[in-house]
């Protein structure tokens, strides 16, 4: 609570969490139930957010996105989280062929335009929730592998871990019972950091149609109408805008928060 970073970043993720696990009982209707009479109804106490071009409530399905973009957020960023802590450990721990090879290869992926590669991909698999969430998991884990890296480059040569080897440890129990606990602080940070990248790519990749598909509800996609809609129905652009701004606000204070108590 002495950290304003981290108490503001938890509370606002807390509540948009929250949000995400009680939509099915907050919702005040179906997110996907059209309704005719109501097309591009401006906010009200029927519609707290408004409707879209179809009548469905925007509430509701503001409710339900917040589902979908905080899961690929935190699903995505945990497989390249995982994905980074295996390859970094094993080139921090082995050195010399074992560490060129994998940083080599590495770098090869950090030359990738990340956002254009994964376009490519999602162009020629079909956009679903899983795939995007694989596929950012795939593409994100270099920075986490960089980050454990140098931390156990530097942690193995420590006392510690010369008195484990000493006493007959298995390297598998040295990275994992004290290499990698005393090296996953900047890990966590810039996991944090990820989340909120994972949100704003998965936003943009539905923005451009490529992301979650139709009735299914994710912020981005809710502002596919905005383009077509921004001059008579401002809410279906401000309120999803603001759902993503907060969020990505939101994590990079815990983030924040986190590198400050880390130290």
């Amino acid at each position: 609570m002495r950290n304003p970073y981290l108490t503001a970043g938890t509370l606002i993720i807390g509540v948009l969490a929250i949000t995400a696990i009680l939509a099915p009982l907050i919702s005040p209707y179906d997110p996907a139930r059209i309704d005719g009479k109501n097309l591009l109804a401006p906010p009200s106490p029927a519609h707290l957010m408004g409707t879209d071009s179809l009548g469905r409530d925007l509430a509701s399905r503001m409710a339900w996105g917040a589902r979908i973009s905080l899961s690929i957020g935190l699903i995505a960023v945990g497989i390249a989280t995982l994905i980074g802590l295996v390859v970094g450990s094993i080139a921090g721990f082995y050195g010399r062929w074992p560490d060129a090879v994998i940083m080599r290869f590495t770098d090869i992926m950090l030359c990738f335009p990340t956002f254009f590669l994964i376009l490519a991909v999602v162009a020629v698999l079909e956009p679903s929730i899983y795939n995007i969430m694989a596929i950012i998991g795939l593409t994100g884990w270099m920075g986490a592998a960089r980050l454990i890296r140098s931390e156990i480059l530097s942690l193995k040569e420590r006392e510690f871990i010369q008195a484990e080897r000493a006493l007959g440890a298995s390297d598998a129990r040295i990275i994992v019972r004290h290499l990698v606990p005393n090296a996953i602080g900047p890990v966590l940070v810039n996991a944090t950091l990820g989340i909120a990248g994972a949100i704003l790519l998965e936003s943009g990749l539905s923005f451009l149609g490529l992301g979650v598909q139709p009735p299914t509800a994710s912020w981005g996609n809710i502002l596919i109408e905005s383009k077509s809609t921004l001059g008579v129905a401002w809410w279906i652009t401000v309120f999803p805008g603001l759902a993503i701004l907060v969020t990505i606000l939101g994590f990079n204070f815990i983030a924040e928060g986190l590198k400050k108590v880390i130290g």
